[in-house]
């Protein structure tokens, strides 16, 4: 069943209407999204994910796993492929998974 979309305002005065509880505006998200960087090439809900957890740069993304990322609310496996390939640009790699016994 679908959610009805409400209007929101944002604290900037921007209008728009959401379905889900996620208090991101997209009119700011468009305004900020940066012109160059890895985070230029994602998309808005998995560029806003990455920022939330303080992972505004490939060198920190490359200290995470991709479990890690994966859990991030508005990451899909559909990113990863772009994840990898500007991680490998630069000579990273994601954090291997480690596994206690």
């Amino acid at each position: 069943m679908a959610t009805a979309k409400t209007l929101r305002i944002c604290e900037k005065g921007h209008q728009f209407y959401k379905s889900s509880d996620c208090p991101n505006c997209p009119v700011c998200a468009q305004l900020n999204k940066p012109e160059s960087g890895f985070l230029a090439s994602l998309s808005s809900p998995a560029r806003n994910a990455l920022l939330h957890q303080g992972i505004d740069s490939i060198e920190k993304l490359a200290t995470c796993t991709e479990k890690d990322i994966l859990s991030l609310h508005g990451i899909g496996k559909a990113s990863l492929p772009a994840f990898k390939k500007a991680l490998a640009a630069a000579g990273l790699y994601f954090k291997a998974n480690t596994h206690s016994k």
